[in-house]
């Protein structure tokens, strides 16, 4: 028995990292969800009002969860270092967009545009909006979570060589980023708050390393 727990301790003891950080998280999200800041920073861009309230993108806005939990569990199965530096750019912005959230609370008024029918994405939508306040939307973990996953792809040695899987990556990571602001969960700015904080950190999670393998494969092709 003790040799059993031992071999699963080495084989998949790096669950801790994401146990650990979720168990922060989670409770910290929830308080910021549930609090009474009074007044808050509206944040809203006048593409925002251009922009067409569209019920069906509830279905790329909730494949958002197995985009995200499925490349973890991926990595954490296959590949111990993808798992972690994963872990590590997804962790760092999700703190960092609740620390601005706690400090500078905000929120949009982009809801009461919004009319559902009674279609099944009508009815997703509204169960969306009754677990999710429109407040802490700056800068959108949606987002910002999409991108840091198919970052992790396309720099995955296993994955960044099969096209139909980036292609798919990418496809998936893009109609999340829209339903975002086409199901009227976030503006504009709260996206584009995401890409730059994504782009911040991702030289500092996998620097130059997929830009020179890339080179040492296009030189290979060549030869």
């Amino acid at each position: 028995m003790r040799e059993k727990l031992r071999k699963l301790k080495e084989r998949y003891g790096h669950i801790w990292l994401a146990v650990g950080y979720l168990s922060i998280y989670l409770p910290w999200f929830c308080w910021l969800e549930e609090r009474d800041v009074g007044r808050y920073t509206v944040v809203h861009a006048t593409l925002d009002d251009y922009i067409p309230f569209n019920e069906y993108f509830v279905i790329p806005y909730l494949l958002w969860f197995v985009y995200v939990a499925g490349s973890m569990l991926y990595f954490f199965l296959t590949n111990r270092q993808d798992y972690y530096r994963e872990c590590v750019f997804l962790f760092v912005g999700m703190t960092i967009s609740l620390l601005i959230c706690t400090l500078f609370p905000n929120g949009t008024n982009l809801r009461a545009q919004v009319e559902t029918d009674d279609s099944l994405c009508g009815r997703l939508v509204e169960l969306i909006e009754g677990v999710d306040t429109p407040t802490n939307v700056f800068p959108s973990i949606h987002v910002y979570n999409s991108l840091g996953v198919h970052f992790s792809v396309m720099n995955s040695k296993e994955l960044r060589s099969r096209r139909g899987i980036c292609a798919g990556s990418f496809v998936l990571m893009v109609l999340i980023c829209l339903s975002t602001v086409f199901l009227k969960q976030h503006s504009a700015i709260d996206v584009a708050g995401a890409l730059i904080l994504a782009h911040l950190i991702y030289p500092l999670v996998y620097g130059t390393e997929y830009a020179e393998a890339h080179k040492g494969e296009r030189r290979k092709a060549v030869n």
